[in-house]
């Protein structure tokens, strides 16, 4: 069981991943790198000082190297991140691919505690209820945000993120699965409580993105993760089948 397990969670991982990492490579990505130009534009002008010329105006921006940028060097010291072309598409995708496999072993675990039989159907419909949790309750209080977005904290809106996925996968657990009607009263209540408390915002709705393209790319990643679960769940039921047969 354990190996078909592995085996499983694994293949469709990879499978549903490459697709994905595909179509995120096509959808996804050129929205990041436009919005990185606002960031990386919005970076010069705070780094830098305007002066007026008539009506000329000049940013006169510094450098690690300049003396004057004082509490702005910070020694050289700067975050990793893969360089742009290639070697940044192959991070992407193997990021992609890693996030399918991890998907698929949540599938399939919570399938087998439940002692359902696992199947395409049913873990296309598993894989619905968790983008439910994951995806779409959290984006009611956080949506999908670009680079140089406004944001608030980011451990405020991880804890607020996890919260309310636990709460919604729970919820649907006891409307779901339970037949009395305190539990579905319950269900609804603690469906609702994250959202009652509301997600972390930032001081100031201040972005340097343009509303249309912060709006497009809410709409695309939501639709990408609901796509994502759907076919990881769908790749890991077909796989299960095919690879010993149904189990509970």
């Amino acid at each position: 069981m354990l190996s078909r397990v592995l085996m499983v969670g694994l293949l469709a991982g990879l499978v549903a991943g490459l697709a994905l990492a595909v179509l995120q490579h096509f959808t996804m990505t050129p929205m990041i790198v436009e919005a990185e130009s606002f960031e990386h534009a919005g970076e010069v002008a705070q780094s830098g000082v305007l002066r007026d010329f008539g009506d000329a105006k000049l940013i006169l921006a510094h450098t690690a190297a300049d003396p004057a940028a004082g509490e702005h060097d910070h020694g050289g010291e700067a975050g990793w991140a893969p360089e742009d072309g290639l070697e940044r598409t192959v991070y992407t995708g193997l990021a992609t691919i890693l996030c399918a496999v991890g998907f698929a072993f949540v599938l399939l675990a919570g399938m087998l505690i439940a002692g359902d039989e696992i199947t395409e159907r049913r873990a296309i419909g598993w894989g619905l209820a968790a983008f439910v949790a994951t995806g779409l309750a959290p984006a009611f209080g956080l949506s999908p945000e670009l680079p140089a977005s406004a944001a608030a904290a980011l451990e405020a809106r991880q804890l607020w993120w996890l919260a309310t996925a636990v709460c919604t996968g729970v919820s649907l657990w006891l409307f779901l699965r339970t037949g009395t009607p305190w539990a579905k009263g319950l269900a609804i209540v603690i469906l609702i409580a994250p959202h009652v408390v509301g997600a972390p915002q930032p001081e100031a709705f201040e972005s340097r993105v343009p509303a249309e393209l912060s709006a497009e790319f809410a709409a695309r990643s939501i639709s990408f993760m609901a796509l994502t679960w759907v076919a990881v769940a769908w790749a890991g039921g077909a796989l299960w089948r095919r690879l010993g047969g149904a189990a509970h």
